[in-house]
């Protein structure tokens, strides 16, 4: 790029999920002298920064486009009049989730285990994403998202599997069952927002 005509001011965005080597870093320091560099190791980081970069150009890109940016600038606009379903089984979880939810201006339907949530995607398909408790009676997580993956229409409706016990291989089996992603309880709000984010954005 540097030596390219017409590439060498283009910014660049590095990406890694993780820790550069020592070599690495000193090829990246050497070309920081030629290139707008930038280093991030989230997806949200990311984002942040390629967009960042693209609001410098923000003013000659058509309305719709600038439209986004502003959305990817507020954390929480994409969420608005979005529809969620949350199943789980204890009700003090789909309390505070659904309350949590709601105050961001989402809709939220609830089911009690992986039955229902089967039941709940058929009177609601416009749900938009799905976060999924794994240890649940009648029908457990794992089984419900085998089901929901199994239908064409809910091949790429996000699931984000939320698990009460962090064990090893959890988030293996998670994502082998058809989960985008996996919180550990008690979920932290923030990440859940992150990856409610992440995954809409998609």
């Amino acid at each position: 790029m540097q030596q390219t005509d017409g590439f060498c001011q283009i910014p660049l965005i590095v990406y890694a999920e993780r820790e550069l080597t020592p070599p690495e870093e000193t090829s990246l320091l050497q070309c920081a002298d030629h290139l707008t560099l930038k280093t991030v190791k989230s997806p949200e980081r990311l984002l942040d920064e390629a967009t960042l970069f693209l609001h410098q150009l923000a003013a000659n890109l058509p309305q719709d486009k600038q439209k986004i940016l502003r959305m990817v600038h507020d954390k929480e606009a994409i969420l608005t009049n979005k529809k969620a379903m949350i199943v789980d089984d204890d009700i003090r979880n789909t309390f505070a989730l659904t309350t949590f939810l709601e105050d961001k201006n989402m809709e939220v339907v609830v089911g009690n285990n992986g039955k229902e949530a089967l039941e709940l995607l058929e009177k609601h398909p416009d749900v938009a994403v799905v976060l999924m408790d794994i240890m649940m009676p009648e029908m457990d997580g794992y089984e419900a998202m085998r089901q929901i993956r199994a239908q064409q229409r809910f091949r790429k409706l996000p699931i984000i599997a939320l698990t009460a016990k962090a064990m090893k291989g959890d988030k293996g089996k998670c994502i082998d069952a058809g989960a985008n992603d996996y919180l550990s309880k008690p979920v932290d709000t923030d990440k859940l927002i992150s990856l409610m984010r992440l995954w809409l954005y998609r």
